[in-house]
């Protein structure tokens, strides 16, 4: 295993239908003042809302209530709730739904006490905060599985008005101070919200296994987390009240983005950097961008890449080699994922999101290029990679 490296995580997890519970001893860390964020109401209609205000007012909580976070948050929807919270002295922020608000409200702790341009300092210059700067504690009731935001530092936000979506993961700092993880919850979203969710966390692990040819014991925890995420995922499509799938794919999502399984890694983030220009531009789910574009990019990535895509076919998908050449053997990995993504009901070209030819040059743009694992691209490999996909 090679490379040097830190590792610290300070969020504190409590998993299991009854981890809600723990959210009385946690509130008596924290002042009077509580910033509650969540999304369009889902979590009225479901009861989840009601049991969590039901605690915050038990513990004597003033609650500032910032609902409408969107499922792809906004520059627009940032700086209102960063208004909210400096208006109000918030002492807490709590967010209350998926990745995205979580996302939202770890953004918006970053950015009520800089007192300068938060948007180009944390996003467009990818700056971090001052080591004086103080930053909003956050804490994170999650109900989807998907983006691993419980227990990482990242953020993503979209400039709606010039059609640009940028994450930015920040240092330590901004790891919620804890996360609530019921897997009940996770049943209570739409079903191809669940089905997106699954393939950011598949997605969230690829990029950090393909990278790399050294034996990384990071490897070996990548593909366990694929395997068992592949099990439940089957299980869940067929019936999403099965609490021991939702659980294992509910537990994959955190560990497939906290950090964890990157280490040692040089990683290679393009799929997402592709397919949050995707979303600005179609807005679909994230998962969903992500799949439409995967096959055309680790097509191309195979052949530099092909010692991990031999292994990726025989670890992960039970690939036999015999009589296979190490090209065909890596295929037919490839083949076992396409087949999977079409099991569960993942689109696999960007047409079906409402992508056109004529969006192409806009996508590539908007496409944010890092070194990558085994390539790296210049735009016009992206526009090919688009156009594979259409």
């Amino acid at each position: 295993m090679l490379g040097n490296f830190s590792y610290h995580n300070p969020t504190k997890l409590y998993f299991g239908d009854e981890s809600l519970n723990y959210l009385k001893d946690e509130l008596k860390n924290y002042g009077p003042v509580v910033m509650l964020n969540y999304g369009s109401g889902s979590v009225k209609k479901n009861g989840i809302y009601d049991q969590v205000v039901a605690i915050l007012r038990e513990c004597g909580k003033q609650i500032v209530e910032n609902p409408g976070v969107m499922s792809n948050p906004t520059l627009e929807k940032l700086n209102e709730g960063v208004e909210i919270a400096r208006r109000n002295s918030i002492d807490l922020i709590l967010s209350l739904g998926g990745g995205s608000v979580c996302d939202y409200s770890k953004a918006v702790a970053a950015s009520v006490f800089y007192e300068g341009d938060y948007w180009d300092r944390f996003w467009l210059k990818q700056q971090q905060p001052e080591p004086g700067q103080r930053l909003l504690p956050v804490g994170c009731i999650l109900t989807m599985a998907g983006t691993g935001s419980e227990m990482n530092a990242g953020t993503v936000i979209t400039d709606a008005k010039n059609t640009f979506k940028v994450g930015h993961v920040f240092d330590d700092r901004l790891m919620p101070r804890f996360s609530i993880l019921n897997p009940k919850f996770t049943m209570t979203v739409p079903a191809e919200q669940m089905k997106a969710g699954i393939y950011d966390i598949m997605n969230h692990i690829m990029e950090q296994y393909f990278s790399d040819f050294d034996d990384n014991t990071s490897d070996y925890l990548s593909e366990g987390l694929m395997r068992s995420l592949i099990t439940a995922s089957r299980i869940a499509v067929k019936n999403p009240q099965d609490y021991e799938a939702r659980s294992n794919i509910m537990w994959t999502a955190t560990w497939a983005l906290n950090t964890l399984i990157g280490l040692g890694k040089k990683e290679d983030w393009m799929v997402h950097m592709i397919g949050h220009s995707i979303g600005a531009w179609t807005h679909a789910p994230h998962g969903y961008c992500l799949a439409s574009v995967s096959m055309a990019y680790y097509r191309r990535a195979m052949k530099p890449g092909l010692p991990k895509f031999v292994r990726f076919a025989k670890n992960v998908w039970d690939i036999r080699p015999d009589g296979l050449t190490d090209e065909q053997i890596a295929q037919a990995g490839l083949e076992a994922l396409k087949d999977w993504m079409l099991e569960i009901g993942l689109p696999l070209t960007i047409s079906q999101l409402g992508a056109t030819a004529q969006m192409i040059p806009g996508i590539t743009q908007g496409t944010i290029v890092y070194p990558a694992g085994y390539m790296d691209l210049k735009p016009e490999d992206i526009t090919e990679i688009l156009k594979e996909s259409l």
